[in-house]
């Protein structure tokens, strides 16, 4: 086993040269780490620059597939690339893609606190004029979706079913 400057061992995760992960694992629709020589779903590319429209439409693919946790990726992608003044919309949008993941995963906690906080970052960001449909996203429609899907997973409800319980972003 190597070792690092350090002298302590080093681990047998997967990292680069710099020491980053890479997540070289297959990963299942949710995200979850599967073990090694298991076919996975296929990861989304990371760093694709996509128009804005493009984003949607490839998040909403992924989200009614069940895949809510690849749709943040692309979510992420149009975060960290576009306009200053939109990123806090597609952040928002990307914490309510996890919070949907850890929910459907049954992690209560961490996926109300994420829908309620992605609801209230699309909020913020929406509350100025003319941002309620950006993109042809019904905004309004997806905060209510978000804070509904809350309220369930909080009571337990019901298992979250990710494909089932996916918002519609052009229309609720």
């Amino acid at each position: 086993m190597a070792t690092s400057s350090s002298g302590r061992a080093a681990d047998a995760r997967d990292r680069d040269s710099e020491g980053r992960a890479r997540s070289a694992r297959p990963r299942d629709g949710l995200g979850r780490p599967l073990p090694y020589g298991e076919e996975g779903v296929p990861r989304q590319p990371e760093g694709v620059a996509r128009t804005p429209r493009e984003t949607v439409a490839e998040a909403q693919a992924l989200l009614d597939e069940g895949k809510p946790f690849h749709a943040h990726e692309v979510f992420e992608d149009a975060w960290k690339s576009g306009p200053e003044e939109e990123r806090e919309l597609w952040r928002g949008l990307a914490q309510l893609a996890v919070g949907l993941t850890h929910s459907a995963r049954g992690n209560v906690t961490g996926g109300a606190r994420l829908l309620r906080r992605g609801a209230g970052a699309v909020e913020a960001w929406a509350s100025g004029p003319g941002r309620w449909r950006p993109y042809g996203m019904d905004l309004a429609g997806v905060v209510a979706w978000a804070r509904e899907l809350a309220g369930v997973v909080e009571r337990g409800d019901e298992v979250v079913d990710a494909a089932a319980r996916a918002p519609r972003l052009q229309g609720m």
